[in-house]
């Protein structure tokens, strides 16, 4: 069985992954693809994912949006799962699921998207 990680993932990414650690690296830089287009930045910079669990054949990411009434929420969801289906075992199934609980907050933001938006 391939090592895990658990915890933080690379580069102060603001969510948890779980999951072999030859797939970290790669899933992170296909996370890093997706934008959120209302605000032109990435959603790991603005924070929007909680976790990234590869367990058995599914690959599950818990994330959220700046607020439920998101316009572009399901626009999203597609780009984690083309982006991920990129870079995962073609047999590995993608599940996106969005959650409110912990709410979104600046907070979660990156310095560099702090910066962009002028917080």
């Amino acid at each position: 069985m391939p090592p895990q990680s658990q915890g933080p993932a690379p580069a102060g990414a603001p969510y948890d992954y779980s999951g072999p650690e030859e797939l970290l690296q790669p899933i992170d830089g296909a996370l890093r693809q997706v934008v959120d287009p209302e605000v032109a930045m990435t959603i790991v910079d603005i924070g929007l994912v909680y976790r990234v669990t590869l367990a058995d054949d599914t690959a599950l990411v818990t994330m959220t949006m700046t607020s439920a009434a998101c316009p572009v929420a399901d626009l999203i969801r597609e780009d984690v799962e083309t982006e991920l289906g990129r870079v995962l075992p073609a047999s590995m199934r993608i599940r996106v699921e969005l959650v409110w609980e912990p709410a979104w907050t600046v907070e979660r933001m990156s310095p560099r998207a702090r910066a962009f938006m002028g917080w």
